[in-house]
């Protein structure tokens, strides 16, 4: 004699599946604010690597010069040069947005510029950003560099 009990047993229960849908949901969502976070702080150490870059270059163009260059006008520098001499070929550009660009100032009267970046992960602002504005973001800039 066969027991019709024994195929009742056979499968999970909705309550099973529910409890174990709603456990993979938090696990990802959990997972999901961990890599965003991640993903901010890679992009803020591309943004100082990219600033110390420009600051290399700065200081080479005023080894050779004994001036920084002028500030960046158009908020859109294509290369820091003085004509004949090219000291970076290509300004890097924000990791985030292409169109966002990092604030270079020379400062008036004195042999003296800063850099200026916004950081994502940075929530309070680093020295005053005396660059002044901002270059394709309307989030002002909270990182300054200045020369050495």
């Amino acid at each position: 004699m066969i027991n019709k009990n024994t195929n009742k047993n056979k499968g999970f229960s909705l309550i099973e599946l529910l409890v174990v849908i709603t456990i993979i949901g938090v696990l990802i969502s959990v997972s999901f604010v961990g890599f965003s976070q991640a993903r901010k702080s890679a992009r803020d150490a591309k943004r100082k690597a990219d600033l110390e870059q420009i600051r290399s270059a700065l200081e080479i163009y005023r080894n050779d010069l004994k001036t920084y260059p002028p500030g960046f006008a158009d908020c859109d520098p294509r290369s820091i040069s003085n004509g004949s001499d090219v000291y970076m070929a290509e300004v890097p550009k924000d990791p985030l947005c292409t169109s966002q660009y990092y604030r270079y100032n020379k400062l008036i009267g004195a042999n003296s510029y800063c850099l200026c970046a916004y950081l994502e992960t940075l929530s309070v602002t680093q020295g005053t950003c005396v660059c002044g504005g901002n270059c394709g973001t309307t989030v002002a800039c909270n990182y300054k560099l200045s020369n050495p």
